[in-house]
């Protein structure tokens, strides 16, 4: 009798010790880092489920929701999107390798990641049941204590490493299915591919885009629709620039405050309420378009109200409001991705231009001392504008796309002649008409194939000396 009730405290003591030790580890162990084409995830596993099936946990870039793929057992895995960057590396190893073989590098490194993170998660349960035991050797003052904590952390590797092959062997396979983000996450239902609208087979180029490309601020055209008004579309926009040099049918689908997901790949809601339907599905119905000019990322990030908040603050480098940023980067760069893939899909396979965006600052601002606008926080702006420059120029490299870079220089605001708008007028910081004809000669030069008729910039006249930007 004797005998069965200790045999029965050792059998109670390692279940508990068993269970809490996994229990633990699970919850401490760090998740493992992997890294392939520029993404860069974390992987690890959830807290054991009541259900036998069902999706893992994805953190996407704090934005915690189910995976797309299911997977057998209570022990699922937990995976976080903690960075995605196209870098000069990326992109050449996506050019050399193929997009099969990047496909493969991810999928085998989640389940590589999964594998890893169980290794360590033995190893640190076992730990964890090492300190209880010896405790109970040491209260019990058994001699043999050696054996009972080599028995113990047997058990509980053994149980632990059972339960996995058991309950999650299958997950690795799973993960290996996943070739892309995509396959992880899903598309988003507002991203689905609208209707093509009404065909417009006499359309020679396609701009889609932001309030740069729409001409927020600057006079509309003759007879304008509602909906050109709500998105702040004008005859002065480098779209009608590029068609009056080309004698084209260019078609303007930019609009204010558009984003890739709200505005070019999903609707957009405008500050009147009204609905913009989505611009690409558009762009699509101009099945002879020859050109498809994008300018896009800055309402992405937010960046007239960081502009405005840098101007009211102290310093505009602090820890949180760059955090912050290479957060909205980071989300824009997947999302840009996702945009580069549906314009290469595009019927009749149109060029494709993406356009950066000018500096809208020069070498003096004095003009806007009154607005606590200094040169450090100048330079902080301009950071930010040249990593959001380096995103969109690589990513339109890594699909072959076009790239334009206008040029602002001499003709930035408190200079005599400036391209941009100032802080007293209807839409500062967005190019004035000299502005959005500056943009479309970039354009021009950009694609000598596709326009033969040069764009020339107007030389001032005296009278234009005074700048409008100051109000």
């Amino acid at each position: 009798m004797r005998r069965s009730h200790i045999a029965a405290f050792y059998v109670l003591t390692f279940l508990i010790v068993t269970v809490g030790a996994i229990w633990l580890a699970l919850r401490v162990t760090p998740l493992q880092t992997v890294s392939a084409a520029g993404q860069t995830a974390q992987v690890g596993a959830t807290l054991p489920n009541a259900s036998i099936k069902g999706p893992g946990e994805l953190d996407l870039f704090g934005q915690v929701m189910a995976t797309r793929p299911e997977f057998t057992g209570p022990i699922r895995p937990r995976l976080a999107l903690e960075h995605i960057t196209i870098d000069p590396q990326v992109v050449q190893m996506l050019r050399s390798d193929g997009p099969q073989k990047v496909a493969l590098t991810l999928s085998q490194q989640l389940a590589s990641g999964w594998e890893r993170y169980f290794v360590w998660e033995t190893l640190i349960a076992a730990g964890f049941a090492a300190i209880p035991l010896i405790a109970v050797a040491a209260v019990r003052k058994r001699p043999a204590i050696w054996k009972m904590l080599a028995a113990g952390v047997a058990v509980v590797c053994a149980v632990n490493v059972g339960g996995i092959l058991l309950t999650a062997s299958g997950t690795p396979k799973t993960l290996r299915s996943v070739k892309t983000l995509d396959d992880l996450v899903g598309v988003d239902p507002l991203t689905e591919p609208a209707p093509v609208g009404r065909p417009q087979p006499g359309v020679q180029a396609v701009v889609i885009g932001d309030s740069t490309a729409a001409g927020w601020g600057l006079p509309w055209g003759a007879n304008p629709n509602d909906l050109d008004k709500a998105c702040g579309r004008s005859q002065d926009a480098y779209a009608a620039d590029l068609a009056a040099a080309n004698n084209w049918n260019v078609l303007n689908l930019a609009c204010g405050s558009a984003t890739i997901l709200n505005g070019l790949l999903g609707p957009e809601v405008l500050y009147n309420g009204d609905i913009a339907a989505p611009q690409l599905p558009q762009a699509e119905a101009a099945t002879r378009a020859k050109l498809i000019i994008v300018s896009v990322g800055a309402d992405d990030l937010s960046w007239s109200v960081m502009t405005r908040l840098c101007a009211a603050t102290t310093v505009c480098n602090d820890k949180v409001s760059s955090a912050y940023f290479g957060q909205l980067l980071g989300k824009f760069t997947r999302n840009y991705y996702e945009l580069l893939s549906e314009l290469v899909k595009l019927p009749g396979h149109p060029a494709v231009l993406v356009n950066e965006y000018y500096s809208p600052f020069g070498s003096s601002i004095g003009c806007l001392r009154q607005y606590a606008m200094t040169p450090a926080k100048e330079r902080v702006l301009l950071s930010r504008l040249g990593r959001l420059n380096t995103v969109l120029a690589q990513g339109a490299g890594l699909f072959g796309f076009g790239v334009a870079s206008p040029q602002f220089k001499g003709h930035e605001l408190c200079t005599p002649n400036p391209y941009v708008q100032g802080p007293g007028d209807p839409a500062p910081l967005h190019p004035n008409a000299a502005g959005e004809l500056a943009i479309a000669l970039a354009d021009e030069q950009a694609m000598p194939d596709l326009t033969p008729t040069p764009l020339v910039l107007p030389t001032p006249s005296p009278s234009a000396s005074a700048t409008p930007a100051l109000g």
